[in-house]
């Protein structure tokens, strides 16, 4: 999915990148002969994860059953329609938004990272890892940055050095408006990563709906019908 994401996935990332760099195993199961098996903790944390996942699957499946989902990538409004229903899946499934995700890598990833530059490589190895790139140059600005604010308080610059952190966000301050990007067009960007994201999917979706009536078409007892059209088809009716 990543690949189909253009600049408004890369422009989120780098903005995020550019505003936020401040910021058991299970044990086996022993059996006695002529005993009941106890619960081990880790079968009540597999028990709970699984209970979760099944919960999550039957509320998205609830939301499908009911709205009504047009395939077709090129149609503004069927888009638009994905995209309401896919967010309302996840609020009541309480699911991540790509852009949600992003910042939640970005946040566990570098918890306890100690030092900016250290943080700064672990945001290139994320965008790397989500096959976005950085196509405003963001990274090489703020590696600048830091090697200028370093430069200047002569060491490497600690996270929890608030001075030293003051200089680097009045640098990153300095690209932000460089590369015209306002924390306030987040939502926007967001918004625009969305329908990215829908319409990748909504492509997906008819490309394996028309590989299976091709499929179909092949055997003997449909040769002589004709194939719908992929845009009449209701998945509510599949599921």
């Amino acid at each position: 999915m990543a690949r189909n994401l253009s600049r408004s996935a890369r422009q989120l990332y780098g903005s995020r990148s550019v505003l936020q760099s401040q910021q058991q195993a299970v044990p086996s199961r022993f059996y006695a002969k002529d005993a009941a098996p106890k619960a081990l903790k880790g079968d009540e944390m597999l028990k709970g994860i699984f209970l979760e996942v099944k919960k999550k699957f039957e509320t998205a499946i609830g939301v499908l059953r009911k709205e009504k989902i047009t395939i077709d990538p090129e149609d503004p409004a069927a888009v638009e329609q994905y995209v309401k229903v896919m967010k309302t899946v996840r609020e009541k499934a309480d699911l991540f938004s790509e852009s949600q995700r992003i910042q939640f890598t970005i946040k566990q990833r570098t918890a306890g990272i100690q030092d900016a530059r250290s943080y700064l490589l672990a945001l290139k190895d994320i965008r790397l890892k989500r096959g976005l790139t950085d196509e405003l140059g963001a990274e090489a600005m703020m590696m600048d940055a830091l090697e200028k604010v370093e430069k200047e308080i002569k060491k490497p610059l600690m996270r929890n050095d608030k001075k030293g952190m003051a200089l680097l966000t009045e640098e990153f301050n300095k690209i932000n408006q460089k590369l015209g990007i306002r924390k306030d067009d987040l939502p926007k960007y967001e918004e625009e990563l969305e329908k990215k994201i829908a319409k990748a999917q909504l492509e997906e979706l008819k490309k394996d709906a028309l590989e299976a009536m091709e499929t179909q078409k092949k055997r003997e007892e449909f040769n002589d019908e004709e194939m719908p059209d992929v845009k009449s088809l209701d998945i509510r009716n599949m599921l």
